[in-house]
């Protein structure tokens, strides 16, 4: 069965002066504020794109890396991952780094590290960011 997930955005005005906000249709993080500042300079208490795609990143590669680690009989899982997605403007997104701390009972150090490169390989946010993902559009003016 196929899961759809939607987060929104607002935008007023034009990229260097205008603002928005961006939202998830859960309500589970009310809406942050953006702007191309905390795109292009400082975050300063406000979010960016690459920010949000840092943390869907960091989520999904800690999942499929449970997964794997379960599957292979590891016990009392606990993994803290970090993804810093780079942002160049003008270039656009120029990287992402999936840095990860966690331990496995019954794990041993080379399958944990083989395991933790098999999820940044393919985990679905991996796959989309890597391998590309269909992308539609429906405009209309109002």
């Amino acid at each position: 069965m196929a899961v759809e997930s939607t987060g929104r955005a607002h935008w007023e005005g034009d990229l260097t002066s205008g603002s928005g906000t961006a939202s998830l249709d859960t309500g589970a993080v009310g809406p942050m504020q953006v702007t191309w500042k905390a795109r292009s300079e400082e975050h300063a208490g406000v979010t960016s794109p690459e920010e949000l795609i840092a943390a869907a990143h960091a989520a999904c590669f800690s999942m499929a890396f449970s997964a794997r680690l379960g599957n292979a009989g590891g016990t009392s899982i606990v993994l803290d991952t970090e993804a810093t997605a780079t942002f160049v403007p003008g270039e656009g997104i120029t990287g992402i780094v999936l840095s990860v701390k966690g331990s496995a009972d019954g794990v041993s150090e080379a399958d944990f590290m083989s395991m933790a490169e098999d999820a940044k390989d393919n985990c679905p946010v991996s796959q989309a960011l890597t391998r590309g993902v269909p992308i539609s559009l429906d405009a209309s003016m109002s």
